[in-house]
Formats: structure tokens, sequence, C-alpha cells
């Protein structure tokens, strides 16, 4: 269980950089930046799969394609589409608010799991998870209050985060279960998922500037069109491959019960990432969110130990 933590804990690490560029780039549509990280993506696995792909060839089904387009619609496509549309309707406070949920609505979904523990008993970790994401964002949202918003953009910042948020808890359970029944190592499956999320990037592309919508269309100065690129690159490499390998490397180790909890280490690494970019240290009200969520994690997985439900290993 050791390790499952490790590996949970490099996923949020890589995952913490994912609500940057829609901040960074607001000019740019959330269909556009959705098929730029995933074509480079797509890029990336199709390189790295290439010495791989006899001995995968060997193991393949046609049955996985539509598990894969699946599972690639769910982790990347509509949840970063979405996550990007309600970043720059709502902020990213508000957002990561509704995403941090994902340690609560993940064991809801795999509570019929075979290792998962009764809900009761992990009704006190959710609640310091949930206690520690809402005083994060309060906090930031109250450092914010002069940005204004209609409510328009309100209505429709929370909807896209709210399906966000049960995107990616879906994927969750459901990669879990496929990773327990595939013949793939989690690197060939990260890339296989890597090579679908390509494809239906470019395809996406492809339906929209044929469609004639003008959010495909990169109308930027130079120096706005290398940070685009830029951020791909980053995101490809770092979000997509590494924090994807390293989730199947912890889904490999933990049940979905205790999976769900990891996720709390991206809300930890974004939260670290931007105290370096501001240069200070986190105050009161944001150490206090640490420890809470900390806690929360610290005690599901004293909760899964106590059950026997999970060996602890190396």
């Amino acid at each position: 269980m050791k390790q499952g933590i490790a590996y949970g804990a490099l996923a949020g690490a890589s995952w913490g950089l994912i609500f940057l560029p829609p901040a960074l780039l607001p000019e740019v549509s959330p269909l556009l930046l959705t098929c730029g990280r995933f074509a480079t993506y797509g890029m990336l696995a199709a390189i790295l799969l290439i010495p791989q792909w006899r001995s995968i060839a060997r193991i393949w089904s046609h049955r996985d394609l539509l598990t894969l387009i699946r599972l690639s619609m769910m982790s990347n496509i509509l949840y970063f589409l979405l996550v990007a549309a309600a970043v720059q309707q709502v902020g990213i406070a508000a957002t990561s608010l509704v995403i941090g949920l994902i340690p609560v609505v993940v064991p809801l979904f795999g509570r019929r799991e075979q290792h998962a523990p009764p809900l009761r008993q992990l009704f006190l970790p959710m609640a310091a998870i949930v206690a520690g994401v809402a005083l994060i964002n309060l906090h930031a949202q109250q450092q914010t209050a002069h940005h204004v918003m209609g409510i328009k953009n309100q209505v429709s910042g929370m909807f896209c985060a709210s399906a966000a948020l049960l995107c990616w808890s879906r994927y969750a359970v459901d990669n879990s279960r496929c990773l327990k029944k595939i013949r793939y190592d989690s690197n060939q499956w990260s890339l296989l998922i890597g090579l679908c999320t390509g494809c239906i990037s470019m395809l996406l592309w492809l339906i929209a500037r044929y469609c004639g919508f003008s959010d495909v269309d990169l109308p930027l100065t130079e120096s706005a069109q290398t940070l685009f690129w830029v951020t791909n690159v980053v995101l490809a490499v770092v979000s997509s491959w590494l924090g994807y390998l390293a989730w199947n490397l912890c889904s490999l180790r933990l049940p979905v019960s205790l999976i769900g909890q990891m996720v709390v280490f991206e809300t930890l690494f974004a939260l670290f990432y931007g105290f370096i970019y501001l240069q200070r240290f986190p105050d009161l009200k944001e150490s206090a969110a640490i420890v809470l969520l900390l806690g929360g994690v610290l005690a599901s997985v004293h909760s899964h130990q106590r059950n026997g439900r999970v060996q602890v290993t190396a």
C-alpha cells in the first residue's frame, strides 16, 4: 500500500498543473485547449508505443478499442474540456472546489467493490477532506471577491465543473476494474489511452473546423502561441503520460475506496506550485486546509489498515 500511496502522490504532483493553461490563456477556447493538449499527448504516445507495438499486437482485442474510447472520453477529452470551460467562467477557485469532491464521489461509485469498507467508516475522513477543500477554496474566493460574474456564467460554469466531477469519478472506478483484467502493463495501457485520446481530439478538431467553429482557430500573438504549445508539451509529458502512468500503478495497488482519496494530492500540489509562484508561505487558513486534507487521507488509510482490507507492503 505504501507504493500505491507514493504513486498516487506522484499522479497528484503531475495533475496539479492542469488548472494553469485555461488561466494563462483565457483568450483560447476550451475546445482548442483540449484538442491542442491531447493531440500532443497522442503524438507522444504513438512515438513511445513504436518499440512495444509487436507485443501489444499479440494480445490486442477489438473489444479493447471500445474500452479505450470510453475511458479516453471520460478521463481526458470530456473532463479537460469541462474543466477548461468552468475555469474560464467561474475561475480556478470555484472549479477546484467542485473537482475537489472527487475523493468523496469515487468511494460512492465504488461502494460495491470487493475490498470497499462500509461508508460509515469513511465518513470522518471524507468529511475532513470536504472541509479542507471548502476552506482553501473559500479563502481563494475571498481573495478575488472584487471579481463580478454574471448569473449565466455562474450557472454554466458550475454545471461544467459538476459534470467534470462525475466524468472523472466514473473513470477512476472503471479504470481500476479494467486494470485488474487487461493483459497490458500499466505503461502500455496509459499509452494506448493516450493514442486513442490523440486520435479523438484530432477528429474533434477536424469536425469543428468543417462545421465552421471559430473556437478552433489560433488567432494569437507569437508569444501567446509559443506559450500555448509549451504548455501543451508540458501537460502531454507530465500531466498526461507520467500522471496517468502513476495513477495506473496506484490503481493496481489500492482498492477503489482508497483510490479516490489519492486525488487530494492534486489539490495539495496545486497549492504548493501556487506558493512557489507567489514566493510566500501558506497563511493560517491555508495551513488549516492542508492539515485537514492530509488528515483525511491518513485517516482513510488507517481505516483500511484497521479492517485488514489492504496488506501493507514495502
